[in-house]
C-alpha cells in the first residue's frame, strides 16, 4: 500500500472475565489446545488480507504477557490497557489508533476460529460505502418469548432472526461517534451503540466456525475444529 492509504485496524477486546467458563484467568487467556484463545484469535486475524493493524485491548496486569504471546504475529500490533466494561475496552483501543486508519473492525477475542474470508467480506463491505457491517447467521432453533413466571407469551419469525457474530465493521468516524455519544450506557455489541445513532447497519454472511467460546462445551468443540484444520493443513 502507498505511504498515504488509508488502512483498516482491528480492535481486540480481552479484558473480560469469563466467569461462565468456570473460575480462573481472564476468558482470552484460557487455554486452547496449548495456546490461550487469543493467540489463536489473533493469529486468525493476521491471516486476513484487509487487516494492517491489530490492537488488542489486555487485561492491565497480563499486557506484558500477551505481548511476548504475541511477539511472532507478522501484523503490526499495538496492546493497550484494556477497562472495565468491553465498550471501555473498545473506547481505549480507538484512542492507540493512528490517523491513517478509516475502518475499524472489532473482534470478540472470544471468537477465536473466525475464517478469515469472513474478516475480509466485513472489511471489504465497509470499504465499499456501508458505515456499519455485521456478520450473522440465520437461527436454526425455534425461539420462544418467555415472561419471567415461565410462560411462553408468543413464538418469534425465525426467518427473520439473525444470529450475530463478529468482527464488526465500521467506517472509523462513525465508530468512535458512538462510542463518544454513548453516555456510559453499556450495550452487548459496537453494533448496539451504532444502531442508537439511527445509522444503518448491513449484515454479510458470518460462519459456523466463528462461534463464542462461552462455556466449556465450546471449547471442546473448538478443540476438535483445530485438530481437523491441522490435519488439512490450515492455520490453527
Amino acid at each position: 500500500m502507498g505511504h498515504n492509504a488509508p488502512r483498516t485496524a482491528i480492535i481486540v477486546p480481552a479484558a473480560g472475565r469469563g466467569e461462565r467458563l468456570g473460575p480462573g484467568a481472564p476468558k482470552a487467556l484460557r487455554t486452547l489446545a496449548g495456546q490461550p484463545i487469543l493467540v489463536h484469535a489473533v493469529r486468525n486475524l493476521a491471516t486476513a488480507r484487509c487487516v494492517d493493524l491489530i490492537v488488542v485491548a489486555a487485561p492491565e496486569d497480563t499486557v506484558e504477557e500477551i505481548r511476548a504471546l504475541l511477539g511472532d504475529i507478522d501484523t503490526q500490533l499495538v496492546i493497550v490497557t484494556g477497562g472495565q466494561t468491553r465498550q471501555d475496552s473498545v473506547a481505549r483501543a480507538l484512542l492507540a489508533l493512528p490517523p491513517d486508519v478509516d475502518v475499524v473492525l472489532v473482534h470478540d477475542a472470544a471468537r477465536p476460529l473466525v475464517p478469515s474470508d469472513v474478516v475480509d467480506r466485513v472489511a471489504t463491505a465497509v470499504r465499499s460505502g456501508s458505515d456499519a457491517v455485521i456478520p450473522t447467521l440465520g437461527v436454526v432453533d425455534t425461539i420462544k418469548e418467555v415472561d419471567a413466571e415461565g410462560v411462553v407469551r408468543t413464538t418469534l419469525d425465525r426467518s427473520r432472526l439473525h444470529a450475530v457474530q463478529t468482527p464488526q465493521g465500521f467506517a472509523r468516524a462513525v465508530l468512535q461517534r458512538a462510542h463518544a455519544d454513548s453516555d456510559g450506557e453499556d450495550a452487548t455489541d459496537d453494533a448496539g451503540l451504532v444502531e442508537r445513532m439511527g445509522v444503518t447497519v448491513t449484515v454479510v454472511p458470518g460462519d459456523e466456525e466463528a462461534f463464542k467460546i462461552t462455556r466449556p462445551l465450546d471449547l471442546v468443540l473448538a478443540e476438535a475444529i483445530l485438530v481437523r484444520r491441522r490435519a488439512a493443513g490450515g492455520v490453527g
